[in-house]
């Protein structure tokens, strides 16, 4: 995403490093593109901000006990992906630029990702391709291996996958995305088409009344 920006607008490309209680690897990665195509960076760590936040949160919602261990994590991590967003938004208003969003459109079909927070963004400039295909077009422009080849994974907490937390593969989300519900199991065809009618709210406006 970052060489995209790059070659849509040399010189006019500011790389964010926003570290968040994040795992190093992340940070090592993001920097290892930046160098790789010299881009210019900003780091600002977020995770004492994220500290402060939580603990003003109230404590009946901080430690509600979780009807599903995975699921319980979600509303504290995705704090992280909107402190990103709030950051990122301070840059581009005080630069006038816009900011690129990294969504695929495997993960924008099952409203994989953040509300607000990684979802919010200027322009999606993958957003019409597949995950094969963002790996296939970071490989053309030279991304460094070790990038394209690493598991998917939003980075909200140390050890996660993209795959695991979905629950099926990219490969599997593809053939359904390409061939329907034919190409799938029909077990796996109605969790996929749960998640699409689920996530409907975050690929829309928000509602309004109607005027009769």
């Amino acid at each position: 995403m970052a060489r995209l920006a790059q070659l849509a607008a040399p010189g006019n490309v500011v790389a964010a490093i926003l570290p968040c209680h994040s795992d190093p690897e992340d940070e090592r990665d993001a920097a290892l593109v930046a160098t790789h195509f010299s881009l210019s960076t900003v780091r600002v760590d977020l995770s004492s901000t994220y500290d402060a936040l939580v603990q003003r949160l109230p404590d009946q919602l901080r430690n509600a006990p979780p009807a599903d261990p995975l699921r319980a994590r979600v509303p504290l991590a995705n704090i992280k992906p909107r402190l990103r967003m709030t950051t990122l938004y301070f840059f581009a208003n005080t630069l006038n630029y816009l900011v690129a969003g990294t969504g695929n459109r495997s993960e924008l079909a099952i409203g994989y990702f953040t509300k607000y927070g990684d979802g919010g963004s200027d322009l999606l400039p993958i957003g019409n391709l597949v995950k094969s295909e963002v790996r296939a077009l970071a490989r053309e422009l030279n991304v460094p291996p070790e990038i394209v080849q690493r598991t998917p994974s939003a980075g909200l907490w140390i050890g996660q996958s993209d795959e695991e937390e979905m629950g099926f593969t990219y490969a599997e989300l593809e053939r359904y995305l390409e061939d329907g519900a034919q190409g799938v199991s029909p077990a796996l065809a109605m969790k996929i088409e749960r998640l699409v009618r689920s996530s409907e709210h975050k690929r829309a406006l928000p509602p309004t009344p109607d005027n009769d």
